[in-house]
This record gives C-alpha cells, sequence and structure tokens, in this order.
C-alpha cells in the first residue's frame, strides 16, 4: 500500500512521517492553511531521502510558475490539484524530469488513470481539504495507480483500503491536531493502520 503524508510544514514532519515508512510526502505551495513558501519547500526537499517521493502540491496556479519552483526547489513530482488543469497543462510539465500527479474530486465516476498523462491520480472529496469523509464505497472497482483521499484518518483507513480496494492513500487533516498542524502519533498510527 503506498502511503502519502501531505500539508508538511517543518523538518521534523518529513522525519517523522519517513521514519514511520511513508512512500511520499506533500507540501503544499498555494494558499492553504498548510502552505509552505518556495523558500521552505526547498530546505524541506533537501530532509526527504531519495527513495522517498516530494510532491509539491498546486491549486489555480499557472503552470510556468509551477515549472519553476519545481526546477527551484527540487521536487521530485508535482501534483496538480483540482479541475481547473487541463491535459495541455500536464503536457507541459512531461519533459520537466518530475513525476506527474493528478487530484481531482469524484462523483463517483470512473476516472481513467493517465487520461491527462498522470503517473498517479487522487481521487479526493468534493470538499478538498476539509477532512470529511465521503461516499468512498463508489469507487470500487477503479484500476490503475490511484490513491484515496479525503476524510481518512488513523481509525478508518484500513476499512476505506478493504472497503474500496485503492493503489494507495494519500492523508493531510487526519493526522493533524489542529488545521494545518501535524500530530507525530497520529501519523505514525495512520501508517501503522493503512498496513496492518
Amino acid at each position: 500500500m503506498f502511503v502519502k503524508i501531505c500539508g508538511l510544514r517543518t523538518e521534523a514532519d518529513v522525519d517523522c512521517a519517513v521514519t514511520a515508512g511513508a512512500d511520499a510526502v506533500g507540501f503544499v505551495l498555494t494558499p492553504s492553511p498548510r502552505q509552505v513558501t518556495v523558500e521552505e519547500a526547498t530546505r524541506l526537499v533537501a530532509a526527504v531521502p531519495p527513495e522517498v517521493l516530494s510532491v509539491g502540491v498546486f491549486l489555480g496556479m499557472p503552470v510556468a510558475d509551477v515549472r519553476g519552483i519545481a526546477v527551484k526547489t527540487g521536487l521530485g513530482a508535482v501534483q496538480l490539484h483540482g479541475d481547473g488543469y487541463t491535459a495541455g497543462d500536464f503536457a507541459e510539465l512531461a519533459g520537466l524530469g518530475v513525476r506527474l500527479v493528478r487530484a481531482t474530486s469524484t462523483a463517483g465516476e470512473r476516472v481513467e488513470v493517465g487520461s491527462f498523462g498522470e503517473e498517479m491520480l487522487i481521487l479526493d472529496s468534493p470538499r478538498a481539504g476539509s477532512g470529511e469523509q465521503w461516499g468512498w464505497s463508489a469507487l470500487r472497482g477503479q484500476t490503475g495507480r490511484w490513491l484515496l483521499a479525503g476524510g481518512l484518518r488513523p481509525g478508518n483507513v484500513a476499512e476505506a483500503i478493504e472497503t474500496v480496494r485503492p493503489w494507495g492513500v494519500d492523508v493531510s487533516s487526519g493526522v493533524e491536531s489542529t488545521r494545518g498542524t501535524k500530530d507525530h502519533g497520529l501519523i505514525r498510527e495512520f501508517l501503522a493502520a493503512a498496513r496492518p
């Protein structure tokens, strides 16, 4: 089970997620309670070991700006979040030498992984970042390298995995003590629950 811990803001957050066994860590570079600056992201990416994927999360930012930030920070992957991005936007980033991740909300319809040129697809709650649980069961039968997100936490991630059988899971709010502040105990619990 591929596990991504998103919205990290400190080197201690990165160290905790990596030590607990995360496959990927995410840094939000657009307005959010979890946002980090380009300078902070550069420092945090440098703290991520090569075997763990460092992901920059972008929402509503022009692709030219995303490209510049990805190069400057040394990110391993770019995640374009939301329906405002097109297949053409992913094509513009294809030669950048980073892995491409598409994140979108879904109303239960099948979404084909790779249809925008992305390597991984995150299927998120209609209210991304809210931490609210939603109708995951509609995603049964979804195939490919896709991650379930939205409303996951240590107490329900095992059930979600059993119900939907995603390739991976992505969490942010569900491992926070307050909005934007990661709880290291919850990060460890989440990873343990995701891989019983």
